[in-house]
């Protein structure tokens, strides 16, 4: 009996040596526990070892896996071939992010942006280490856990489709860590991430497709966050008018 096959169609970009992108044909074995990164791992370690793409810990943590998967933005270790077999399977670069060679793009701009909204605990002032840590209920924790569990991995960007027209947006993932911090019991940093957040490439680019919480594997809802930074700017621009000299919460 013949061994059952799929067929991978992959993005390949050598700069120096590509004018564009092109997609490149792969027939490899089908293993309906495979998932899409399997696949290419397959592909560089038998058919192709010019092949490059990211990847670490095959468990969707690390984020660096994220690529197109016919024309979605997925993690590939956790895209099963099973969900796309007979069917051949196009594998690309995420979209919306310049490539640097065949799957791996260029993620500057995402780390530029993250460290303008300053996503680390900042204090006015720092107590002393023999007082202790900083203690935290479950309550205070619940309040932003579920925007700390993002793991970076661009699949928002490659969804948003206000990142694609407006490069300057600050993005969904970095907004949504900024969020994490302003609700963060311990910080005292919302003023110092106010003028980058608040700005016209900031939350009032987003226009509430959704489409990033959609495809985040994590649940983060940068969308949700983004919502929240709105509201909580139009608060602090009420009381602003209200109370010019101290109306800012």
């Amino acid at each position: 009996m013949s061994e059952e096959t799929i067929t991978l169609n992959v993005t390949r970009f050598r700069p120096g040596q590509d004018s564009e992108p092109v997609l490149q044909s792969y027939t490899i074995p089908y293993r309906k526990d495979w998932v899409v990164l399997d696949a290419l791992n397959h592909i560089k370690d038998w058919v192709d070892q010019t092949l490059s793409y990211r990847w670490s810990c095959r468990m969707g943590v690390c984020g660096s896996c994220g690529m197109m998967v016919n024309g979605e933005p997925k993690l590939t270790c956790s895209a099963f071939l099973r969900e796309y077999y007979p069917n051949p399977v196009t594998v690309e670069p995420l979209v919306n992010f310049p490539v640097m060679r065949d799957l791996v793009v260029d993620m500057s701009d995402f780390m530029d942006k993250l460290k303008s909204v300053k996503p680390w605990l900042i204090r006015e002032e720092e107590k002393p280490v023999s007082e202790g840590e900083y203690l935290q209920s479950p309550a205070q924790l619940g309040v932003y856990k579920q925007f700390s569990l993002c793991i970076n991995c661009m699949l928002c960007y490659a969804a948003c489709p206000v990142y694609g027209l407006e490069p300057d947006f600050i993005g969904p993932a970095a907004l949504a860590l900024a969020h994490r911090y302003n609700e963060d019991s311990r910080d005292q940093g919302k003023e110092q991430r106010r003028e980058v957040i608040a700005s016209n490439e900031g939350t009032w680019d987003c226009t509430f497709v959704g489409e990033c919480s959609v495809v985040c594997p994590k649940h983060v809802d940068p969308a949700a966050a983004i919502q929240r930074l709105k509201v909580d700017n139009t608060k602090s621009w009420i009381k602003s008018l209200l109370l010019p000299k101290g109306g800012r919460a």
